[in-house]
């Protein structure tokens, strides 16, 4: 029951994706003993151009520096645009440098990115458009946009799945949680961050960690 309620309330308030040429074609009848006209040669057309393919462009990565240790995640703008192109701004904007993991619940979610060292909100950063409805699913290891009950005011904070989330997901009947990313390397860092030891701290009743896990940075991994 617990993990329920806290599924469908992911909070950033402060309490709580050659042709070949054609070969011409062989003479079916018998040349008489008398000669001939030498017949021309047939010409080969060349082979028609192909035109290059293009390599699709790979995924954007970010790297994701932590007191505990790093993890990386592999964004996807085809499926969250707008949610991608809001978390890379503020990345290269150093946004992320110096907050904190302010919730860690073992077996479901890590959520930071909104407070620093002191619990308290970073800056009043834009909300982004609910992207939930774009096929990806709230699996173990994927990246979401966290946001209090209003379905549009996700903003800078996000969460990491510890479980298969399908909670989080969206139905006929509301809006759900958009993910926007996976964790392709450092997972087992996400696990151990998920079991520190958690309270009250700050705003927060339950669920914060003790000891802050701080977001030294998260930078954009090089694309080959």
């Amino acid at each position: 029951m617990k993990q329920l309620i806290l599924s469908l309330g992911l909070i950033v308030a402060t309490m709580i994706s050659t042709s070949d040429a054609a070969e011409p074609p062989a003479s079916t009848g018998a040349q008489s003993e008398a000669a001939q006209p030498a017949a021309a040669p047939a010409t080969a057309k060349p082979a028609a151009a192909q035109p290059t393919a293009t390599p699709a462009a790979a995924n954007p990565q970010v790297l994701v520096v932590t007191s505990m240790g790093n993890f990386s995640i592999e964004l996807n703008p085809e499926r969250a645009p707008l949610t991608v192109a809001q978390f890379l701004k503020y990345v290269d904007q150093g946004y992320y440098s110096g907050t904190i993991f302010h919730r860690a619940i073992a077996n479901f979610v890590i959520q930071g990115g909104g407070y620093d060292n002191s619990y308290k909100l970073k800056g009043n950063p834009v909300k982004v458009v609910n992207e939930s409805g774009n096929g990806l699913s709230n699996q173990r290891g994927t990246v979401g946009l966290a946001r209090p009950p209003e379905p549009h005011a996700g903003d800078v904070q996000f969460y990491v799945n510890l479980a298969d989330n399908s909670a989080l997901d969206p139905n006929q009947s509301r809006w759900g949680y958009a993910v926007f990313g996976k964790i392709v390397q450092g997972m087992d860092v996400v696990d151990r961050i998920s079991t520190v030891p958690t309270g009250a701290k700050g705003p927060f009743k339950d669920d914060a960690p003790l000891q802050p896990v701080t977001i030294e940075r998260i930078e954009r991994v090089p694309t080959p």
